[in-house]
């Protein structure tokens, strides 16, 4: 089953662009500040339908390449980032040359690596001294709606593992740093029913679990009045880490 969830988001690969939130460019930008600083070579990996691609692609000389490992999600990240060239690939299994790039990043993926296969296999396309950084946007379950909302869709793994201590990564990487943010994101009901519909847990439940998970959503929302019209503020916290190579 996880290795289906690992692969199901280019199902609802449209849900997942309209429903997941942008990174906050400044958390980007602390991943990648021990970059070596003759080059901006950058490969985002399980790259989905590019939410972190398109905040690296603005930054001043990047050289970004996009790899994930769903067609459909790369099908959907050409349009919404033009121009960035795009392979078929994973954390464990990159289809670049040894050496070639100063940083490669992940957004929401690091959970569903092998840490100590990644690590080596980002580590030998990566030069000495470039930095492997990772991302989350979660939403933040001490406000208790946000809480329930997440009890209805069901934990990530993600946030279970972020909960457990956080991400691992192996050699050739030094230790992790971590910084994290606080924002919040003004979303519709429909939004958050797409958001809902591109967690690999939905996509991967049952008619009568989606049906579930659809039911109690629009009964909290009717709770904290939330109606078609309107907006409420959802908090999340970003999560970064970065380690360098040796």
């Amino acid at each position: 089953m996880a290795d289906d969830m690992a692969t199901s988001f280019g199902a609802q690969a449209g849900d997942y662009e309209v429903g997941r939130p942008e990174y906050p460019f400044d958390a980007v930008a602390w991943m990648l500040e021990r970059m070596p600083s003759d080059s901006r070579r950058i490969a985002d990996v399980g790259a989905g339908t590019g939410k972190l691609t398109r905040v690296l692609a603005a930054a001043p000389e990047a050289e970004v390449v996009a790899i994930d490992p769903d067609p459909q999600m790369l099908a959907t990240l050409r349009g919404a980032v033009p121009g960035v060239p795009t392979f078929t690939g994973t954390a464990e299994s990159l289809p670049l040359p040894p050496a070639s790039l100063d940083a490669v990043v992940l957004g929401q993926a690091w959970h569903w690596v092998e840490p100590i296969a990644g690590s080596r296999e980002v580590g030998r396309v990566v030069r000495s001294g470039g930095v492997l950084g990772l991302i989350w946007n979660i939403r933040d379950d001490r406000i208790d709606w946000v809480r329930r909302l997440t009890e209805i869709m069901h934990g990530s793994n993600a946030e279970i593992m972020l909960a457990d201590g956080g991400p691992e990564v192996a050699a050739p990487f030094g230790e992790l740093e971590e910084r994290s943010w606080e924002w919040v994101r003004p979303i519709t009901r429909d939004h958050l029913h797409r958001m809902a519909s591109s967690r690999s847990y939905v996509i991967t439940a049952s008619d009568t679990e989606k049906a579930r998970i659809r039911r109690e959503m629009d009964e909290l929302f009717d709770e904290i009045g939330l109606d078609d019209d309107g907006t409420v503020d959802l908090p999340y916290v970003t999560r970064a880490f970065r380690a360098v190579r040796d």
